[in-house]
């Protein structure tokens, strides 16, 4: 394992946290709704399972998919009803002020974590991406390694999302647009667990 696969790696999964998807949007509503604190938690939680995602497909998961594809169903089912609720609280919440809608501390962790966990395909990405990348021969070391590297990378990502949008212009804004802002994010996150639901 060298330091360029290393590179390689993490300009991917930046690439990967760049795009517009259900872990983005909700650190992003987060961050804004509930301050510094939450929107950090919330991308600890989204990290920790991200990396968990890693490490699975680091110790073939995606082949256990493959080989159980029930197992996969299942888990996709799972997530989406999971994505399909949040839209659900998000539209029925949007009204209610921001203390009352944003999840603080242990549950942002969690929200962020079960926002990840409901995806399954991320376990399938994280195996592409590896087997293209890194040797088929690692150490659990060096397994170890990416999976804590892959951790820091979204901390790190994550709390500077969360100073960025907790700023108070960025505060100041959403409260200003809330319930068009949590609407929105809750048509997209329905709308892809409903894809995640039916896709097959």
């Amino acid at each position: 394992m060298t330091t360029a696969q290393f590179v390689a790696f993490n300009l991917t999964l930046l690439a990967a946290m760049a795009a517009p998807g259900p872990a983005l949007l909700y650190a992003l509503r987060q961050s804004v709704a509930g301050g510094f604190a939450a929107g950090v938690a919330t991308g600890l939680g989204l990290g920790t399972m991200a990396a968990l995602w890693t490490g699975a497909a680091l110790l073939g998961l995606n082949a256990v998919f493959a080989l159980v594809p029930v197992a996969y169903l299942a888990l996709k089912i799972a997530g989406a009803l999971y994505l399909i609720w949040v839209a659900v609280t998000l539209w029925r919440d949007a009204t209610l002020p921001v203390a009352d809608s944003a999840r603080p501390g242990a549950r942002a962790f969690l929200g962020g974590l079960l926002v990840n966990l409901a995806n399954p395909k991320s376990v399938l990405f994280a195996g592409a991406v590896l087997v293209v990348i890194f040797p088929p021969d690692l150490t659990l070391a060096q397994k170890s390694l990416i999976v804590l590297n892959h951790l820091a990378v979204e901390a790190l990502v994550y709390t500077l999302f969360a100073a960025f949008l907790a700023s108070p212009p960025a505060r100041a804004g959403y409260l200003r647009l809330k319930p068009r802002i949590d609407r929105a994010a809750s048509v997209v996150l329905g709308a892809l667990g409903l894809r995640l639901l039916l896709d097959r």
